[in-house]
């Protein structure tokens, strides 16, 4: 019986039937990691971007399972401000000349068909790592109508407190240590 079923599933493995995991090279031109954060205590909300990051997601729709990897330059922070992007690059913020990245690394955790709508994993920021777990609210992979070859998108957030990271200019004035995390990414598989 067992040799059956073994020379069963070498069958189905072997005419392609099991779908193999597909790595995806995210397209920094394509990929836009932003954040929210408090400014002096409810005064207003300020937005910024980081115009570098790069990445890999792994994904096996069929098996409901993958990875994803970020790495984002801190030193690409963009406030729409020159003077608040050099203020924010300092020691007194993110101190980009000692940590000049932030990475996300994490597993797919729950799915909508084939689709992920989490990951779990953890988020190194300011040389601390801490678990970050990803919402993935837009999932979607198809031709992309220029190339004609397939393209997956995604549209994931996360909160975190920024003073678990040692990121906590501003706590003395009143500032709410939240952020909101939004990532917009599309990536090709790689090859």
């Amino acid at each position: 019986m067992n040799r059956i079923v073994l020379a069963t599933i070498a069958a189905f493995a072997s005419a392609g039937v099991f779908a193999a995991p597909v790595t995806y090279v995210l397209d920094p031109n394509h990929t836009y990691p932003s954040f929210e954060a408090d400014h002096k205590g409810g005064l207003s909300v300020w937005r910024g971007k980081f115009d570098t990051s790069s990445g890999t997601v792994v994904l096996d729709r069929d098996a409901k399972a993958g990875t994803i990897e970020v790495t984002v330059d801190v030193s690409s922070i963009d406030f729409g401000m020159p003077k608040l992007n050099e203020h924010a690059k300092s020691a007194d913020i993110f101190d980009v000349a000692k940590y000049p990245t932030a990475t996300f690394k994490g597993k797919f955790t729950k799915f909508s068909g084939t689709s992920p709508t989490q990951a779990e994993g953890t988020f190194t920021l300011h040389g601390v790592t801490k678990p970050l777990t990803l919402n993935i609210d837009k999932f979607l992979c198809k031709p992309d109508p220029m190339s004609k070859k397939e393209v997956c998108g995604a549209d994931a957030t996360a909160t975190l407190n920024r003073a678990d990271y040692g990121v906590n200019f501003g706590d003395k004035y009143g500032f709410n240590m939240a952020v909101k995390l939004q990532i917009q990414v599309e990536g090709s598989p790689a090859g």
